[in-house]
Order: C-alpha cells, then sequence, then structure tokens
C-alpha cells in the first residue's frame, strides 16, 4: 500500500530520533519515495549523513543552501507529499503546530501540507501528561491530524510511563493502513449527528446536556480518512473536524437537527447517530428573560420529535443506521429494547459507570450489539481509536472489503 507514495518526514529534537532510522529503512523498503526534513536540534541526536543515505535523498533543514542560495520551498514539499509524518514529534514542536508557529522549514511545510499528517509524540512522562501538551495533542486531533499515541514504557529519563515514541514497526504499519483505509469508503454518503441539542427556556435559558461532541467528531473525521463524504449535524459543540470530505451543518435544537437530519438521510448511504438530542423541550419559549423574582416556575415539557425512530421507519433497506445507548442501569437490557424499537442495524452502548466513558472525556469504553444479537465488547480507549471499532463494523455490514 506504500509502494510508489511520497512520504514527507519530519523529524525534531528528541532522543527517539535515532528510531527515524529504522523508521526510514521500513518505508523505503516498501518502495515509498521518502524525503526528510530536521530541525536544527534534531541534527544533534542523528546525523543528516545517516538519513541521507538511507533515504536516497538529501536532508532539509534550512530554508536556503548558504552555499548555492538554492531556496528549500516549504511549498513545493506539501504538494509532494501524500503524507507529512513527523516522528518523533516534540512537545516543543507541538505546540507550535498547534498554534501556527512557523520558525523552521518543518514548520512551513505542516502549514503548507495539502496532505494527511500522521504525528508520533516523543518526550518524557511529566510533560506528555501536562495539559498543555494534551491541549495540543487535542487541538492537532480537531483539525485532522492523526495522532500515534505514545505507548508505556521505559524512558530516556529512567522513569517508566507513557511518552516515548511508538516503534518504527508500528508506525510502518499505521502508514500502510492509511493508504489502504484512504479509498474505502469512496463514493459512500455517511450522516452523523453529534453533539447536544439545547432547548430554549427564555433568550438567555436553555435545558441541555454535557455531551461535547467529541465522539461524534472522531467518528466524522475518521470517516472522511477512509474516502467517506460526510454530512455532519452538529449541535452546540467546539469539536469540529477540518477535513474537506465533511461537510457540517451547525443547530441549535432537537427540531433543527430533525429536520436536517432527515432531509439528508434520503441520499446517505449510512448514518450514525452519536449526538445526544434532548428528549423533552419547553411546550412554551418566554419571550424575556424570566425574572429570579419568582421563588419557583414550573417548566412544561412535550417531547421532542424522535430523530432515531424517523429514521429507522423510514430507512431503505440497502441503508444502514447506527445509534448510541448511553446507560446507568441495565445497560444491555436497555440497548436492546432501543436496538430493536428504532430498527437500528447496531447500536454502540457505554455505561456512566465505566471509568473513563460517557460525556466530554477524551476516552470512551464501549459494547456493540448488533440486530441479530451479536455482541462486541472493546476495552477503553481514545475516541479515536474507539471511533475506528465502530466503523469497521460499519464497513463490515456494509459488505466493504
Amino acid at each position: 500500500m506504500i509502494k510508489g507514495k511520497n512520504i514527507l518526514l519530519g523529524i525534531t529534537g528528541s532522543i527517539a530520533a535515532y528510531k527515524a532510522a529504522t523508521l526510514v529503512r521500513l518505508l523505503v523498503k516498501q518502495g515509498a519515495s521518502v524525503k526528510i526534513v530536521m530541525t536544527p536540534l534534531a541534527k544533534e541526536f542523528i546525523t543528516p549523513l545517516t538519513l541521507a543515505t538511507l533515504s536516497k535523498n538529501p536532508i532539509l533543514v534550512d530554508f536556503f543552501d548558504p552555499e548555492n542560495g538554492n531556496w528549500n520551498s516549504h511549498v513545493d514539499l506539501g504538494m509532494w507529499a501524500d503524507l507529512y509524518l513527523i516522528a518523533p514529534a516534540s512537545a516543543n514542536t507541538m505546540a507550535k503546530m498547534a498554534n501556527g508557529i512557523a520558525d523552521n522549514l518543518l514548520l512551513t511545510s505542516y502549514l503548507s501540507a495539502k496532505c494527511p499528517v500522521m504525528v508520533a509524540p516523543a518526550m518524557d512522562l511529566d510533560m506528555y501528561k501536562h495539559p498543555a501538551t494534551q491541549e495540543n495533542i487535542e487541538k492537532l486531533q480537531q483539525r485532522g491530524d492523526i495522532i500515534i499515541e505514545s505507548p508505556t514504557g521505559e524512558l530516556a529519563s529512567g522513569l517508566t510511563g507513557k511518552g516515548r515514541m511508538e516503534e518504527p514497526e508500528t508506525i510502518s504499519s499505521r502508514v500502510s493502513q492509511l493508504f489502504a483505509n484512504g479509498h474505502q469508503l469512496h463514493n459512500k454518503t455517511i450522516l452523523v449527528t453529534s453533539g447536544p441539542t439545547y432547548e430554549a427556556i427564555d433568550p438567555v435559558r436553555f435545558i441541555g446536556n454535557h455531551s461535547s461532541g467529541k465522539m461524534g467528531a472522531a467518528l466524522a473525521l475518521t470517516l472522511a480518512e477512509r474516502g467517506a463524504k460526510v454530512i455532519m449535524v452538529t449541535g452546540p459543540s467546539k469539536q469540529i473536524p477540518n477535513h474537506p470530505n465533511i461537510e457540517v451543518e451547525k443547530v441549535t435544537n432537537a427540531q433543527q437537527m430533525f429536520e436536517l437530519a432527515t432531509h439528508h438521510f434520503s441520499k446517505c448511504d449510512a448514518a450514525i447517530l452519536a449526538a445526544a438530542v434532548s428528549d423533552f423541550t419547553p411546550k412554551r419559549v418566554a419571550d424575556r428573560k424570566i425574572k429570579s423574582k419568582d421563588k419557583s416556575i414550573t417548566i412544561d415539557l412535550e417531547p421532542t420529535k424522535d430523530i432515531a425512530k424517523h429514521l429507522g421507519a423510514n430507512k431503505k433497506e440497502e441503508q444502514k443506521l447506527v445509534g448510541f445507548a448511553l446507560e446507568t442501569e441495565n445497560e444491555v437490557q436497555n440497548a436492546k429494547q432501543k436496538l430493536k424499537s428504532k430498527n437500528f442495524d447496531f447500536i454502540v452502548l457505554n455505561s456512566t459507570n465505566d471509568e473513563g466513558a460517557g460525556f466530554d472525556v477524551s476516552t470512551n469504553k464501549v459494547t456493540i450489539i448488533h440486530s441479530n444479537n451479536t455482541i462486541n465488547t472493546f476495552e477503553t480507549k481514545q475516541k479515536k481509536d474507539v471511533a475506528a471499532d465502530i466503523i469497521e463494523q460499519l464497513v463490515k455490514l456494509m459488505g466493504i472489503a
């Protein structure tokens, strides 16, 4: 799958840079053309001569060659590459990537890249766990960058924990998988609902929930990376993935989400309903702010339109429908009832009783229940990896190899 692909490899200043030599050999051996751009500090960890010999291409560090004035165009590099792989990626470089700082050739190439970007972090465990680093990683993921999560192991500091760069063999496998999956859902259109809905009480207050939209965003991005055209209907959320295959429709309340979801579903091959849609909405919305002088108020609620039930009742034989169930008790039993009543092909169950699952966290733990009663249970994973598990089930259901 890598043969004939152009891979731009970025190497930053990290002790893990020594692994880049093995990574280059693996990529070249599989038939990829590899060009390498290094930060100035990276040269302190591995020599350009070693990498030039292995890649069979000159190593790029500076914006121009001081001896002859030849310009190293970051624009040309960004257009040449089928993949920009940054491995190892230091905390410093990721912070600059997340904030658009372009003070070296590696970073200007990143900002110019038209291709997918894959990032393999490498740093000590306290740097990796620091909220600033985690926020930067999340920001890069939201933009569509693929993060190869750091495994747990022995670090250069002598400590043991997360932060080491993933092994070259695993990274090479992820690159192969990326190219293999890139056209898996080509010519397929998939609807994804995401985020919460807000039901207005008055001009400043609403009834809502704690959904962040992270799961829906991860699903939309993973589908897009596999070649699908994605129509993402999202409630109020900051989790909006950036990918040319994703068309985003923003809504506020359940009625708006119902109208757009039902409008788009007829032209879709499948839908994944990950949004946490309000079940009830106020019968009347006050046209002015309700004053706090009233010691108590009563709000009459009425049911919202059931998006899942409507799509399930109207789906064509060839269309696939996937739902979600967040349960607090009798989880499997309640999920099975929802699976049947909504006419889902399978349902993704997560429980508030599972640590690392639920709203506004970066991980999730799910159980997938199919309409034929087959059950797949997964461990707690990053939501991007959970999205991949869900989409693998959908791909099989759609009969795609």
